[in-house]
């Protein structure tokens, strides 16, 4: 505004700032006020600002707060979650190595009986388990314990399986093979667990068995060949050669049929010890060799199969859970958390398929060296026992064939004996097959002996018959030829009876030498007949007996050898009829 105004604006202005004075003169209170809340308000805000400041602090702490406890809810869920994984496993390994009350009670205070039988099987198992995680503490503080229940163990099995044996040392009436079926056999596992866990006592129960078996079977034989060797001394059979015709009635009795039947195992019964009580009792020779040698088969096998089968190289026992193998159980690989990496022991140490292919497919519990080695024992051991009974046997049987018996007798002890050959490799008895063979082999030439002695006696008949040029032959009668016939398909009849479908050319060999000598005896017979007709029906009518004999006798018509002897002697049976038809012409 410039310097030169008027009076009236000057005045107006005035008057304007008058009012505006006293405008704020009469508000002033208010604006004290609002200045007042002004201030108030600054405060207000300047203290709102300091709160929030401190709150975005606090904020920041609790916002560091829960991150922390987000990271530990983490590492929790992590070591939850490898805790329940190693649970199962780690339950298992505690209850495989634990030794549970009930097991320690019946180990300790409990005599040995049948509940014996599985917990030794499942502490055997705790023991395996035991020395399998040697490493783990746990397993080594039960290692002091578990010994402790083994030498227990071992002390009542060792005192439990003497008194089983006890009566086979002091009565010789016990039925050994009840009490190895009974009582043996049935705690086999027991022994079992000695041969692996305490083999210095299953070797002394071994020696003590063999000893105690030794002395049973040595008594039982030794009173059993005594017996038979009082029946054998009330019969004196004579051997009665086929060229021999004297009046002797008991020379007339050749062969008795029924007596072949003492060559089958499943033939009469044997010949018990008691019956030599009875003074009148009797038995042919090849009964009681039949006796003798059916009493040594049957007692050897059984006593081999048993001792094959009770004192055998155990199984080894196999670990009680493949997880046992895991190395999840050593020290250093007990990791709770998913973010620890494995270890490389843990990785490459046992990979799972070799795991599970360890435990599906165990080793072979024995080798073929086991096996020999394992059979050489058993043999040793049943010769020990058995040996005193054998050599029983073996003195009563050379009795029986000195002075030897009647070659058909002598015969059926041979087939006898041949058949039990046969069964004992059946039964797989071998230490008695080789018995059973030097037998054989020490029969075979007395048999020989004895068809040559039959050869000779009508060899010395048909030429002592015919006389000579300053002797006199001794006169042989018709019914002399005909004993002699019938001696002769008496034998046959009995061989084809003793033999089976097979040849046997020594035997047969024999017979037909002995046929040569009868053929030759009829012919000479018949020579003695001037007049050609009654020389061919001489013949004829001997042939014919010769054929009704062999077609009635105990063997079977079937035989090879029985239907080749027919056609021989029926041939020449056709021949001397065509000489009948001959002469009457």
């Amino acid at each position: 505004m410039s310097s030169e105004q008027s009076p009236d604006i000057i005045k107006s202005e005035a008057n304007g700032g008058d009012d505006t004075s006293k405008f704020y003169i009469e508000h002033a209170k208010d604006f004290v006020e609002l200045h007042d809340q002004v201030e108030a308000s600054v405060n207000l805000l300047d203290s709102l600002e300091t709160f929030l400041a401190t709150f975005q602090n606090d904020l920041s702490a609790v916002s560091g707060q829960i991150s922390d406890l987000q990271s530990r809810s983490k590492e929790y869920d992590a070591r939850l979650s490898g805790r329940k994984k190693i649970e199962k496993p780690l339950s298992n390994l505690i209850s495989d190595l634990s030794i549970g009350p009930e097991l320690t009670k019946l180990i300790l205070d409990t005599p040995v009986g049948e509940p014996w039988i599985g917990a030794i099987e499942e502490f055997e198992q705790r023991l395996e388990a035991i020395k399998a995680r040697a490493r783990v503490k746990a397993a080594r503080d039960m290692s002091d314990v578990a010994e402790g229940l083994r030498i227990v163990a071992a002390t009542k099995l060792r005192a439990f399986f003497l008194s089983a044996m006890q009566p086979i040392r002091n009565n010789i009436s016990t039925n050994m093979h009840v009490l190895q079926t009974s009582v043996f056999l049935k705690y086999r596992p027991l022994f079992a667990f000695l041969q692996r866990r305490a083999k210095s006592v299953a070797q002394e129960l071994q020696r003590t068995y063999t000893g105690a078996a030794r002395l049973y079977y040595e008594t039982g034989f030794r009173r059993y060949t005594r017996s038979l060797g009082y029946i054998k001394a009330r019969v004196i059979e004579k051997s009665t050669m086929i060229g021999n015709i004297s009046s002797d009635p008991s020379a007339q009795e050749f062969m008795d049929p029924e007596r072949l039947s003492y060559a089958k195992l499943d033939g009469p019964s044997v010949t018990l010890a008691y019956m030599a009580d009875d003074r009148q009792h009797k038995e042919p020779t090849e009964a009681l060799f039949r006796a003798t040698l059916m009493v040594l088969m049957d007692n050897g096998s059984t006593e081999y199969a048993f001792i094959s089968k009770f004192f055998q190289e155990p199984a080894s026992i196999q670990t009680p859970s493949p997880l046992l193998r895991s190395p999840v159980f050593t020290p250093s690989n007990l990791n709770f958390g998913e973010d620890r990496p494995p270890t490389e022991t843990a990785t490459e140490s046992v990979s799972p398929s070799r795991r599970t292919s360890a435990y599906l497919n165990p080793p072979p519990p024995a080798t073929r060296d086991n096996d020999k080695e394992q059979r050489a024992m058993f043999d040793g051991m049943w010769k020990q026992i058995m040996d005193p009974a054998i050599q029983y046997c073996q003195t009563f049987i050379a009795t029986t064939l000195d002075p030897p018996p009647p070659v058909v007798p002598l015969l059926t002890m041979i087939k006898l004996n041949q058949n039990a050959l046969e069964e004992s490799q059946k039964r797989e008895c071998y230490p008695l097959e080789t018995f059973l063979i030097g037998l054989k082999l020490q029969m075979w030439p007395i048999f020989q002996k004895e068809m040559n002695a039959h050869i000779e006696s009508l060899k010395k008949l048909v030429d002592g018959s015919g006389g000579g040029l300053l002797t006199r032959g001794v006169v042989l009668k018709d019914s002399s030829i005909q004993l002699v016939a019938q001696r002769y398909t008496s034998l046959f009849t009995a061989f084809v009876a003793l033999t089976g479908q097979e040849e046997e050319a020594m035997l047969f060999s024999s017979l037909v030498r002995l046929r040569q000598e009868v053929n030759r005896m009829i012919t000479t017979q018949a020579a003695k007949h001037k007049d050609p007709a009654r020389s061919a029906a001489y013949l004829s009518s001997t042939y014919e007996i010769l054929l009704h004999n062999l077609s009635t006798g105990p063997h079977s018509t079937t035989h090879p050898k029985a239907q080749a002897e027919v056609a021989h002697w029926r041939q020449r049976e056709e021949e001397a009829r065509r000489r009948i038809v001959l002469s009457r012409r």
